[in-house]
């Protein structure tokens, strides 16, 4: 690896044994890096999670996360999740996943998801399906969240 420059504009054109480009830190402390095939570059400050928890639905405490700084109980399968450091805008990704106690002797379908979101809280529904009918449940052992996008 060659480092071939280190200034005031930041750590410029990291190469490989290749002499290939493969990391570049600009003075604004912007990581880009090249694709593994070279061709393309991304910022690693856009592809990271701004956001993760790993929590029991009960939502009494907090095992691990990352930007998160609580969960509320918003009532039957309901739950709201704070973040330390807000979101830009609304205009991010969510992801959440749930595990449940064994459900193989039902014939329901059980989902999370998160149904309203502001640039400072999410929050998700735990739900099941059966018959057409969409109802919120208390059943989720952990919800596993994650975020998206750009901090303020």
């Amino acid at each position: 690896m060659a480092l071939t420059k280190v200034g005031s504009g930041g750590i410029e054109n990291v190469t490989n044994a290749a002499n290939a480009t493969f990391l570049t830190i600009d003075a604004s402390e912007q990581i880009t890096v090249a694709s593994e095939g070279g061709a393309v570059t991304t910022s690693v400050q856009q592809g990271l999670a701004k956001a993760w928890l790993y929590a029991p639905a009960t939502v009494g405490s907090i095992p691990d996360s990352f930007n998160i700084s609580s969960v509320d109980d918003d009532g039957t399968g309901l739950a709201g999740m704070n973040l330390t450091s807000s979101m830009g805008s609304v205009n991010y990704v969510t992801k959440a996943t749930h595990q449940t106690a064994n459900i193989a002797n039902t014939s329901n379908i059980r989902g999370v998801a998160l149904h309203s979101k502001s640039a400072s809280a999410m929050e998700a529904r735990a739900y099941y399906i059966q018959n057409d009918l969409y109802v919120l449940y208390e059943g989720s052992q952990y919800y596993n969240v994650s975020a998206h996008g750009d901090l303020a």
